[in-house]
């Protein structure tokens, strides 16, 4: 096994050296500009990482790796779109550098490039990558459009959103995981239980979003603090505040939640107490280490050296701290 940075570096190289058109410069430029944004690239790492550790070749998974990222930031273009953001990893998103329909092609164009780089998956796997690939597209779609549903509930349970968020955001990761199996040749079980830990270790990561949405420092986690309740979506958070929250709290909840012309500097900060008051960030951080524990019992089901089995319990724990 390699370290981390080892296989951030293969990720990174192979991300400059994309090489894209020169024209339409508007279609193309959008793409440049967002792969170069950087980000955490743990979806191809932990694909080169699960490839690695079950003794297939990191040179035949790279390619497959790059597309797994592409697709992700082809997705986070479009939910940019979707929820009207102004900033992303700390530079101004696409739709606000350029406009909304230049994001939506260029994210049109990042879809297709990703299907070419998966599709240079070994020819003995391809089937399988593809199926898995296509499935995995699908379920994140469907994931999106529970998210724009939730906006407009008040009913939404814990268990719903939960359910969201493993379509939407895990789905991927658990999908990089075992993508890396099949390409090594990995036996069926090794490759799912490589799924199981990733979908786990998404759901913890996507919670972990939740929290530092709200609490988190806008100099590291390069978006504006409060987007999610400025756009009440139904995190965690506000899922359990609804549910908790009784006379007064509900009564301001529920206004600043109907509120369509609500200012950030109020808004924000008075819901913030609201879940202060309520104390449901540590509900979300015991789910946090809840869904961290289910993704090290899955690594440690996997057939691989106890090397392997560490180097991804370490990322599932780095990911739990992580404050961007």
């Amino acid at each position: 096994m390699k370290k981390f940075e080892e296989y951030l570096q293969l990720v990174n190289e192979g991300i400059a050296n994309i090489n894209y058109p020169d024209e339409p410069d508007q279609l193309y430029e959008p793409i440049a500009y967002t792969m170069d944004l950087g980000g955490k690239r743990m979806r191809p790492v932990l694909a080169l990482m699960a490839c690695d550790a079950m003794g297939g070749d990191v040179n035949e998974m790279l390619k497959p790796a790059l597309g797994i990222e592409l697709f992700h930031n082809f997705t986070l273009l479009h939910d940019d779109v979707m929820d009207n953001a102004d900033v992303r990893r700390g530079k101004p998103t696409v739709h606000r550098r350029w406009n909304s329909n230049t994001a939506i092609l260029s994210g049109d164009t990042m879809l297709t490039l990703a299907t070419q780089h998966i599709a240079q998956a070994p020819a003995r796997c391809m089937p399988e990558v593809m199926n898995l690939f296509n499935a995995t597209a699908i379920q994140i779609y469907e994931g999106q459009q529970w998210d724009m549903d939730f906006e407009h509930r008040n009913d939404v349970t814990v268990e719903d959103y939960i359910m969201m968020i493993r379509l939407k955001t895990s789905v991927l990761i658990g999908c990089a995981c075992k993508m890396g199996a099949i390409v090594a040749g990995a036996s069926d079980d090794d490759a799912q239980a490589l799924y199981d830990a990733g979908m786990n270790m998404g759901i913890a990561f996507q919670l972990r979003d939740d929290v530092l949405d709200v609490w988190g420092d806008p100099a590291t986690f390069g978006k504006e603090i409060g987007g999610d309740i400025m756009n009440n979506k139904k995190t965690f958070l506000l899922v359990n505040a609804i549910q908790l929250a009784h006379d007064d709290d509900a009564d301001e909840l529920r206004r600043w939640i109907n509120d369509a012309y609500a200012m950030r500097d109020f808004k924000v900060p008075a819901v913030t107490a609201i879940y202060d008051r309520l104390n449901v960030r540590a509900l979300a951080e015991e789910a946090i280490e809840r869904y961290n524990k289910l993704a090290v019992e899955a690594f440690e089901k996997v057939n691989m050296s106890q090397e392997g089995k560490q180097a991804f319990n370490d990322i599932a724990n780095k990911l739990v701290g992580r404050t961007h």
